[in-house]
């Protein structure tokens, strides 16, 4: 069989949730050709470049745009001038379309769906389409063309209500949560984690994300290290910065400020997500697809911070109505919200017990087997 997975480059959750499946099925399905293509970049490299530029300086700078836009995009003109483009752009796709023949295109981006949907409508291609949503609420962006979509994989029943009340049929629809990587599911070594990064055993451990890239929210953030490692409890904190050099600075600022050397750690970029999620017991993150997902497969509960306004503040308000997360917002307390759930075990069990409920940690290889079996 030959197989083409789309992503496009607007947050690095398309692209992990695309990796993810692209390793499975090489991994576990060895008789078939496999391409994983950014079907933006392909299409028009220029247009790709300006957009994902302009998507991450919105996020950034003025996430109240990006917000709007991603609101208005769900319906009225915005909505329509999104899809004309696509179709526009399909024309360049199907050059790659007749050259790779694919008997099925698996798409992680609503606008790669829509370009292939658009052109199996108009009989120029005949593979079959499957779409990953890769957020916890729907957005109808991922539905344009969904008569000439074959599959849709969605996080969670309520994702699954909305396709069936906007007519898609029941039997293509999957309630299988988003791809992730196998290393949320291997058994990792606690001992030597913990020593590899100079922590104690039988202590708390905190994860807690910065934002990497964007930092947004930043005094937000470093309020809430501060609260954090103020808290009178015995817990030991892992801090990542991601690629975001100041973030760092400041974080260890905070951490020398504090005297807090010893219990908390500060890492720049790290790709050791999977291990250090299975020493922790609580993550403290924006509320990105990936993250989410990666948190409930590994069982944690969640503290919500810097949501982007749309899809993020969609996730976060999902995970705040499942008591798997508690969302700090702007105006919050966050020492007095921290110090009453540290100081709650019950809470944290309950929120924990309600992640493991959600969480979906076969999830890539439950989508590879509906589509490969069928």
């Amino acid at each position: 069989m030959n197989i083409l997975i789309f992503y496009a480059s607007y947050g690095g959750g398309h692209l992990n949730a695309a990796k993810s499946i692209h390793e499975y099925i090489l991994n576990h399905y060895k008789n078939n050709y496999i391409e994983l293509i950014d079907c933006m970049k392909y299409v028009n490299k220029t247009v790709e470049k300006v957009t994902t530029a302009a998507y991450r300086e919105a996020a950034k700078k003025a996430p109240w745009v990006w917000g709007k836009i991603y609101n208005d995009s769900q319906k009225g003109p915005l909505a329509h001038l999104s899809t004309r483009s696509n179709k526009i752009m399909a024309i360049k796709l199907l050059k790659l379309l007749r050259e790779k023949k694919p008997d099925l295109i698996i798409s992680t981006h609503p606008f790669s769906s829509q370009m292939c949907s658009y052109l199996k409508r108009k009989g120029k291609i005949t593979a079959k389409i499957a779409t990953i949503m890769t957020d916890f609420a729907p957005h109808d962006q991922w539905l344009v063309g969904s008569d000439f979509t074959d599959y849709y994989f969605v996080a969670n029943d309520k994702m699954k209500d909305y396709l069936i009340q906007k007519d898609i049929k029941n039997t293509k629809i999957f309630v299988t949560g988003i791809p992730l990587s196998n290393r949320f599911l291997q058994k990792h070594d606690r001992k030597k984690i913990l020593d590899t990064y100079h922590l104690q055993d039988g202590k708390r451990n905190i994860l807690f994300f910065g934002g990497g890239e964007f930092g947004l929210g930043k005094s937000k953030t470093f309020e809430i290290l501060d609260s954090l490692i103020k808290t009178s409890l015995d817990m030991q904190i892992i801090a990542i910065a991601g690629k975001n050099e100041k973030m760092k600075a400041k974080f260890d600022e905070i951490v020398e400020k504090n005297k807090a050397n010893k219990r908390v750690k500060v890492l720049s970029f790290t790709n050791q997500v999977p291990e250090l999620m299975s020493i922790s017991d609580l993550v403290v993150t924006k509320p990105g697809g990936m993250t989410t997902t990666e948190s409930l497969a590994s069982e944690l509960p969640m503290i919500i911070i810097n949501p982007i306004p749309g899809q993020e503040e969609e996730n976060a308000e999902f995970l705040e109505n499942k008591n798997v997360g508690i969302w700090i917002k702007k105006e919050d307390d966050a020492s007095k919200i921290l110090h009453s759930l540290f100081s709650n075990p019950d809470k944290l069990n309950e929120m924990k017990n309600n992640a493991r409920l959600l969480g979906h940690p076969n999830s890539t290889k439950n989508i590879c087997n509906i589509l490969l079996h069928n």
